[in-house]
């Protein structure tokens, strides 16, 4: 990886990466004729959300549903009716096609967009008038809206979501028939397509309403500033930091993918930019195939809990608590140093266990070169982060950092920015936006149903109920019987939601199971008198988590395909890296400190969990890699990552007792260190 060759990839380079191992990316190739409309439309999705966000002045109903009707028309246009069908090449025309896709297609596309705008183009007096007596074009409408939405995700993302808005929607017509707590009155067909078409608690809820003023920019942004060069000084700059170091690239894949998640909230986009350099330096070093692959891919997936972008659902949060951004990037700064050291100590000791070097100081960038070159691209970020920091809006803040990404790219005589190129960006940002986009829709019918039949209060009921049962349970065995029922009830109903939030996210996206779950885990936590944002906290993290949780570690998966490992393998060894992120959420519900913001913050209550947690997260990484100073045997293995649950516990008492307990290994250590330099 020498710095001749560590160029930064095109973006046509970077989408064929990303639709090789992205589901969410794989679009079909069209005809030129279609190929030309598309990117016109794809261009006008991005000019109209800048002029919207930044200088217009649009209803709100009507701007989510323009926003809608660009993203399901061309979904339909850019994904094939199934995946077997090649998208490497362009189907050869026939009597039902044209330009290479089914006339079908276009159809589709056409009654998306006309279903999608029907309402918004309405007069809002007379949408107003309608809710809850709605006529029997609106329910036409409507009920096409709703099918070709179910259709355009599952084409996008896949079935697992569909299917899951089919089971509510069935949950919301035969109510009466549902078991237990689950039971309610129901609702006809009509009832159901005037809650989830005529009001905002639908489709055009708080989901599709986010993607469109906040996310869609956002994305746009991180696309614009890679193509300025601010990921490619990401890139250099994480060489120059720890590039010389043992096990080098290893911890050049850390901090670049740290820093290239300040500018892009998508775990495998961070995966295949960043893996595409690393894995193959990662592995030339010595480091095993999986072992490449799974430390770009946890790595990678911090990009989605590490300010200022985050993931999609940090907006959704926005809206869902009522609080500044800035606020929610406060509160997840530390626990996303918290993952990043995790996986730094494992792959450290790694490289110390297998004796792996760092890279020689010729396959280096120079510092004073790097930022020669690049320096400029930081200040679209820079602005970025100013204006969010300073109380703007997030879309404000995008706004105008897309903007000085444009000043600085037509300015900037390394990286200089061409009409042709501001085009091909718009044009990607845009697409990067469609699968989510779909998703997000998909997921307003979800909550549309949730918000009409209550079951998200009922589910909560259930989750604390068999969480208390099982807290009598455990409570009748000694010495578990020292903690109060109320206890165990909080601890195994947080299991429960990360169980569920794990499963969920293995087949649809982030922000569609933080969205779904929080429905669930507000409710049930709120019981047992967890505060708002850090429930909220809890399952955003164990959604992201799910991207390196197999059996369907996305991510993970992605860096096999770069590395040629095995998939499954990759996906457990890098959920074994990244068990900082699986910790970190039980702390922060017992530590709400860690957060910054929560109510009850002091100081000393963050000094004491945050020195706990680094600890406690250190002697588990120790544990898992088998390494400390020198190699442990298995007893001291487990023994250690026994121990570490007391400091990552926090308090002082239980601090004290875990330093107590490890002073014996350590003892060991130091002399089994000091007979190995003497057999040396």
């Amino acid at each position: 990886m020498s710095p001749e060759n560590n160029r930064e990839l095109t973006l046509e380079e970077l989408a064929e990466i990303e639709r090789k191992f992205d589901p969410e990316m794989a679009f079909r190739n069209t005809g030129k004729i279609l190929t030309l409309i598309v990117s016109v439309l794809l261009v006008a999705m991005s000019v109209y959300h800048i002029y919207a966000s930044g200088f217009g002045t649009i209803r709100e109903l009507l701007h989510r549903g323009i926003y809608l009707s660009f993203t399901l028309g061309l979904v339909f246009i850019l994904f094939s009716w199934r995946k077997s069908v090649s998208d490497s090449e362009v189907v050869p025309s026939a009597w039902y096609r044209f330009n290479g896709i089914p006339i079908i297609d276009i159809l589709f596309a056409i009654a998306a967009v006309g279903s999608a705008l029907y309402l918004p183009l309405l007069p809002s007096e007379l949408v107003a008038s309608r809710v809850g007596n709605p006529s029997s074009v609106d329910i036409l409408w409507g009920s096409a809206l709703l099918l070709l939405t179910l259709e355009a995700t599952r084409r996008s993302v896949g079935p697992t979501l569909p299917i899951i808005a089919l089971i509510f929607i069935a949950f919301a017509l035969f109510g009466p028939y549902a078991p237990g707590a689950l039971k309610h009155g129901g609702t006809s067909w009509l009832g159901l397509i005037n809650h989830l078409y005529m009001t905002n608690q639908g489709i055009y809820g708080i989901a599709i309403g986010v993607m469109a003023q906040y996310v869609f920019l956002f994305i746009l942004f991180g696309v614009l500033a890679t193509r300025i060069g601010l990921g490619q000084l990401f890139i250099d700059l994480a060489m120059v930091l720890a590039g010389r170091y043992s096990g080098g690239p290893a911890k050049v894949a850390i901090f670049s993918s740290a820093f290239m998640g300040t500018i892009s909230g998508s775990s495998i986009a961070n995966t295949v930019t960043t893996g595409a350099l690393t894995i193959p330096a990662m592995k030339k070093v010595g480091y095993p195939a999986r072992f490449s692959a799974a430390v770009e891919a946890t790595s990678s997936t911090g990009g989605q809990i590490t300010p200022p972008i985050l993931g999609a659902a940090a907006f959704i949060m926005v809206e869902y608590l009522e609080i500044p951004l800035r606020d929610i990037l406060a509160a997840a700064l530390f626990p996303a140093l918290l993952h990043y050291i995790g996986i730094f100590i494992m792959v450290h000791l790694e490289a110390k266990k297998l004796g792996l070097k760092g890279l020689d100081a010729k396959e280096l960038p120079k510092a004073a070169v790097v930022l020669r070159q690049h320096w400029l691209s930081v200040i679209p970020l820079a602005i970025l982060v100013y204006l969010i920091l300073t109380g703007r809006t997030p879309d404000f803040a995008a706004v105008y950092g897309i903007i000085a990404c444009i000043v600085v790219g037509f300015l900037n005589p390394v990286n200089r920015l061409k009409l042709i190129d501001l085009w091909d960006a718009f044009v990607l940002g845009a697409k990067n936006t469609l699968a989510v986009g779909a998703a997000a829709a998909t997921v307003g019918v979800v909550v549309g149903v949730v918000t009409l039949t209550g079951v998200g209060f009922r589910l909560g009921f259930v989750v604390v109920q068999t969480a208390t049962e099982l807290g009598d349970l455990v409570g009748t065995i000694w010495p578990l019987s020292y903690f109060t029922v109320t206890q165990w009830a909080l601890f195994f109903s947080l299991v429960l939601i990360a169980v569920a939030c794990i499963i969920m996210g293995a087949g649809i996206p982030t922000t569609a199971t933080y969205i779904i779950l929080v429905a669930v885990a507000a409710p049930a936590l709120a019981q047992l008198q967890v505060q708002p944002l850090v429930s909220h906290f809890f399952v955003f993290y164990y959604g992201v988590l799910a991207d390196i949780t197999p059996p369907v570690a996305l991510a993970a998966y992605a860096a096999a395909g770069i590395a040629g490992s095995n998939p499954f393998q990759t996906g457990n060894t890098a959920f074994r890296l990244g068990i900082a992120k699986a910790l970190v959420p039980f702390i922060f519900v017992y530590s709400p400190s860690l957060l910054l913001v929560a109510d009850g913050f002091t100081w000393l209550e963050f000094s004491i969990t945050f020195t706990g947690a680094l600890i406690g997260i250190g002697a588990i990484g120790s544990a898992f890699t088998g390494y400390f100073i020198a190699t442990l045997s298995t007893w001291e293995r487990w023994y250690i990552g026994l121990v570490a649950l007391l400091f990552v516990a926090p308090g002082l008492i239980t601090m004290g007792i875990g330093f107590a307990l490890l002073s014996p290994v350590f003892i060991s250590q130091l002399r089994k260190r000091k007979l190995e330099r003497a057999v040396a």
